[in-house]
């Protein structure tokens, strides 16, 4: 059985190194140029070559996103840049755009793979793109089960899809409400997420309907974490999460969460059972629902918010562990706790564990009740072994 690849989103070098020490195969990252995430702090080439380095040395890859559309002001930039990820030695791009795909193929030796971007959804337009060149094809979020054996079965090129993350609620990219509503392109990395936000509800004399709650049309979150086994059977080549903008701890926590299912697969695929803790760890994780989406044929009114929704911030995270002297160990603050709180311990290279937090020292030594200013250093006891990386969360039902 061929273990696929687990594919990690990563916004800078911090996430590209958590990603990858808690067991992502490879990341996909963008450059500060030609990449659907404005937002995001992206890599320069330097930081890049850091990022291509280290994951080498893990025997990782990473993959750089050229998905935009092009201007034809941005075309003439373009070829340089192609020319530069190819001497980092980056293991693929990812790519949208036929003129980059024809600038690719003619001026370097570069792997590429089509974006989602594309909306690729069916074995026709598979086999169009392998024959340009494409390698490995990200499909469309739409596409069902049904949908994806057929192409696998009919085309052979590598699969690519989406296991985790945020849904768009048009075609992926291809909303423009965001251009009309804010100037902000969509397919230029700036989407403004106009999906998200609340609306009034009108008759068609433009009158308010009245209503305990406004109108939205925000999708909620997909999770395919109990469909993983099937997915492997279908010989799907690479699971991919969303989220260059996540923090360290979703990467962490989704990446463990998904290494664990697969490995538990491969590994006894007879005696396999899945492990609902795990939905207990993802829910608690983000901060909207999560469901199956289009996977399943079952893309119905529960696979959105519409009114009622509850987006809450999340502060299950509250410190990364810097270093350990026998038992006192150093943390960074991220989130507010106290003593007495009960946490989980999780890294990559240790079983999840909990302890109850009964002594908190700051920098000076002092002893002190709660931990509440923004990456306040202080240590804690732990008698287990810890490294750093390893993460601190709240236990929570």
């Amino acid at each position: 059985m061929r273990v696929p690849e687990l594919l990690a989103p990563a916004g800078d070098l911090e996430r590209l190194k958590v990603a990858l020490l808690y067991g992502a195969d490879a990341v996909y990252v963008g450059g500060t140029m030609f990449s659907l995430r404005a937002n995001a702090i992206n890599f320069t080439l330097d930081d890049l070559k850091e990022g291509i380095e280290f994951a080498h040395k893990l025997n990782k890859k990473v993959y750089v996103t050229v998905n935009i559309i092009l201007h034809n002001k941005e075309v003439d930039q373009l070829l340089e840049y192609l020319k530069e990820l190819e001497k980092l030695q980056v293991d693929a791009i990812i790519v949208s755009d036929p003129a980059v795909i024809k600038l690719a193929k003619e001026n370097t030796s570069l792997e590429l793979h089509l974006s989602t971007q594309q909306s690729t959804l069916n074995h026709e337009a598979a086999e169009y793109w392998k024959n340009e060149g494409i390698t490995r094809i990200v499909l469309g979020r739409e596409t069902s089960k049904e949908e994806i054996e057929e192409i696998i079965t009919k085309v052979p090129i590598e699969i690519e899809t989406f296991i985790h993350g945020a849904m768009c609620a048009s075609y992926s990219g291809r909303c423009v409400l965001s251009n009309f509503f804010t100037d902000r392109d969509a397919n230029r990395g700036g989407c403004a997420q106009v999906c998200r936000w609340d609306f009034d509800l009108l008759d068609e004399k433009k009158l308010e309907l009245k209503g305990d709650q406004k109108f939205t049309f925000c999708s909620k979150d997909l999770s395919l974490a109990k469909h993983i086994p099937t997915m492997i059977d279908m010989g799907i080549r690479s699971f991919k999460i969303e989220g260059r903008m996540r923090s360290i701890y979703y990467i962490a926590t989704i990446v463990s969460v998904y290494r664990k299912i697969i490995d538990e697969y491969i590994n006894n695929k007879e005696k396999y059972e899945y492990n609902e803790d795990y939905e207990r760890i993802l829910r608690n994780c983000a901060n909207r629902d999560a469901v199956v989406q289009f996977f399943d044929n079952n893309c119905s009114e529960t696979c959105q918010y519409y009114n009622g929704r509850e987006e809450t911030t999340n502060q299950n995270f509250v410190g990364l562990i810097l270093e350990q002297k026998d038992d006192i160990v150093t943390i960074e603050q991220r989130n507010y706790f106290s003593k007495g709180d009960v946490v989980e311990v999780f890294g990559p290279k240790i079983d999840t564990f909990t302890i109850t937090i009964d002594e908190i020292y700051d920098e000076d030594d002092n002893l002190i009740d709660i931990v509440k200013h923004p990456k306040q250093i202080v240590k804690i006891r732990i008698k287990n072994t810890v490294s750093p990386y390893d993460m601190i969360r709240l236990k929570k039902s």
